[in-house]
């Protein structure tokens, strides 16, 4: 279900609580992201996500800009020793080793996947036929066989911190698949699907 948010328009409950969450929502959630870069950095995100909310991401998401180089995959993949020790002294990001290190190892795999096409188009290539068509929150999947797919080959992959429900997150979040909800005045508005 969505409401009726202040300018008129129909948001899922989510994207009307926090202003950062709405613009968030109303700009960037669904649109296609694709680029290596953006891929990373949203799959790093994503990563940095589980176990939190998406809003303590997005507020420390610049911080995170800043510390991981801007989620440049080359330089973030020859990250070292001193800078695992800085990433972690960073009160601005999440500093959480095994998700740091997962962060520079998905570095090191994303160069490594550019022999295959690239990032990008390895993480395009798990589009589904269908997008869910959801009207209610609860009607919203937490994963699909696309993304139980995507995180067993992205692991093949040398990739971590990338389970299905997390790819599902990034699969949503860079346009893959539209689950905004069928009354939201976003539904539809990547021009991925009609």
């Amino acid at each position: 279900m969505t409401v009726t948010s202040d300018d008129g328009l129909q948001r899922p409950v989510w994207a009307d609580a926090d202003p950062l969450l709405r613009t968030y929502y109303d700009t960037e959630w669904g649109m296609p992201v694709r680029d290596e870069r953006g891929l990373f950095e949203r799959l790093s995100l994503e990563a940095f996500q589980s176990g939190l909310s998406w809003a303590t991401i997005l507020r420390k998401r610049d911080n995170f800009r800043e510390a991981f180089d801007h989620f440049d995959p080359e330089l973030v993949a020859r990250y070292g020793d001193a800078d695992r020790e800085r990433l972690l002294a960073d009160a601005g990001i999440i500093r959480n080793r095994a998700k740091i290190d997962a962060t520079i190892g998905n570095a090191r795999a994303t160069l490594e996947l550019r022999a295959e096409g690239g990032l990008a188009d390895f993480v395009w290539g798990f589009r589904p036929e269908r997008t869910p068509e959801p009207r209610t929150a609860d009607e919203v999947p937490s994963s699909s066989p696309e993304s139980v797919a995507l995180a067993k080959a992205l692991r093949k992959k040398g990739f971590r911190f990338v389970g299905p429900t997390t790819m599902f997150a990034l699969m949503e979040a860079v346009g893959i698949v539209d689950t905004h909800l069928v009354t939201s005045h976003r539904r539809g508005s990547s021009g991925v699907w009609s």
